[in-house]
């Protein structure tokens, strides 16, 4: 599984917190586990040094993982450590189930293999003592009543010989059925095997349709991820554009302003010049300054030679 560059750092950075964190974790229990003295503590100290390698182990495994995210930007490691650690849990799992059953099946064997030797036992006793009978017999062979003794003997030899036939055959018919126990238990167990592999090969398969989907969806995620940033570089390609032509026509305005308020200073200053020339003219005009006054002496001269004209008249 491949990350963007900005997950793997971001991802790295994590990995390597939790890796300090651990460190610290495994120097305080080193240091835990060199304080615990005695034979009371024993267990205490087995604890501490399992949790003290699971760290190393984890630590390690974080390490691996930082690496890989540095070099290759992705987490495939990770994932291989997940599924080998599942199938060595699953592995165990059916050892220990298949230790339990092999041990519960050993005592029971055990048991009857205790009560056939003792059965055998009672057999071997009662064989000595027809034994010892026909020893008591051989030796009362001078006493009067040697017959009947012998008939007692002898039924009670009957006797012998019907329970020990007997004893045995119990113990014939008993180790038939354990015979036949035993192949019953050895068919459960191979299929139970049968039964756990095929288990474990459906587990196997949906392990790996959920890897998969999680790879599908993950693509699909990063799909989307990937037409969202594309769609926001648009968008900022389109604001940086707008922007631009914002400040283009902000600065065409503050022209257009400044030429307008250039323009409006020289109307009023063209204004002001033609009002102070209409007046400087007036002035002149009135008081016949410059080249005004010759023009006011032209026109006293002619009312002079009119008024004389009408005095001559």
């Amino acid at each position: 599984m491949s990350l963007s560059r900005i997950q793997s750092l971001r991802l790295a950075a994590v990995l390597e917190d939790c890796s300090d964190r651990l460190d610290i974790m495994e120097h305080t229990l080193t240091v835990k586990i060199g304080r615990q003295r005695g034979t009371v503590e024993a267990q205490e100290k087995a604890r501490l040094t399992k949790l003290r390698d699971d760290c190393q182990y984890v630590s390690q495994q974080i390490s691996k993982l930082h690496l890989e995210l540095e070099e290759k930007q992705s987490v495939s490691s990770l994932q291989q450590v997940l599924e080998r650690e599942e199938q060595k849990k699953m592995a165990e799992n059916m050892r220990r189930e298949a230790k339990r059953e092999l041990e519960r099946r050993k005592q029971t064997l055990k048991r009857q293999q205790e009560e056939i030797q003792q059965k055998t036992g009672k057999l071997k006793d009662m064989q000595q003592l027809a034994k010892e009978l026909k020893d008591q017999l051989n030796e009362s062979s001078e006493i009067a009543n040697k017959k009947r003794v012998e008939n007692k003997i002898e039924l009670q030899l009957q006797q012998t010989q019907r329970k020990t036939s007997r004893v045995e055959k119990l113990l014939e018919e008993e180790l038939e059925l354990l015979k036949k126990q035993l192949k019953e238990e050895r068919r459960v167990h191979e299929e139970s095997q049968k039964f756990l592999q095929k288990k474990h090969e459906e587990l196997q398969q949906q392990l790996q349709q959920w890897q998969q989907r999680t790879k599908q969806m993950l693509q699909e995620k990063e799909q989307q991820l990937n037409n969202v940033c594309c769609k926001r570089t648009l968008t900022l390609d389109r604001l940086m554009e707008k922007r631009r032509q914002f400040m283009e026509m902000e600065q065409v305005v503050m022209e257009d302003r400044e030429e307008q308020e250039k323009l409006r200073q020289q109307q009023a200053e063209a204004r002001a010049a033609t009002k102070l020339q209409a007046w400087w003219r007036g002035c002149m005009v009135r008081r016949g300054l410059g080249s005004f006054k010759k023009a006011e002496e032209d026109k006293k001269g002619k009312k002079k030679k009119e008024g004389k004209k009408k005095k001559k008249k």
